[in-house]
């Protein structure tokens, strides 16, 4: 994997692995105590057509899943180890899926839209680390 690409990578996923992990507490805590969070925590009325009856496990699945692969991840990707791109890739995906769910439910803010990127960024890192999008790779007929 090229220097540039596995540090960009371990970056994106060290910030989306904290903040999601972040997030995920402030669920918890939020859903424990019934408050906002000091605004951190959406309204419970998103939760209407959801199988949630508060963020409790919004929470720790947005923590630990979330977070826990987007941490592990950019530790493997950091050191160098071959199951680094495996790690990011599913991370990646795993915040696409994230993002996908959760539009279902919360409407669209700018903070969707952004981890939406980064989880097409990791995709893309991994792809161009394994030699995937290439320029001198054209199709032959």
């Amino acid at each position: 994997m090229k220097r540039w690409i596995r540090i960009t990578l371990t970056v994106l996923a060290a910030m989306v692995g904290v903040t999601a992990i972040a997030g995920g507490v402030a669920l918890v805590v939020g859903a424990a105590t019934s408050s906002t969070a000091g605004g951190a925590v959406p309204d419970s009325s998103y939760l209407g057509g959801s199988p949630f009856p508060s963020y409790l496990v919004p929470g720790i699945a947005l923590a630990v899943i979330v977070g826990g692969t987007h941490v592990l991840a950019a530790m493997l990707t950091g050191r160098g180890s071959t199951a680094g791109p495996f790690a990011a890739v599913v991370a990646g995906f795993g915040l696409l899926i994230w993002i996908f769910v959760q539009m279902m439910f919360i409407p669209f803010s700018a903070l969707q839209a952004i981890y939406f990127a980064a989880g097409l960024a990791e995709v893309g890192l991994v792809l161009l680390a394994l030699g995937v999008l290439r320029r001198d790779r054209v199709a032959t007929p």
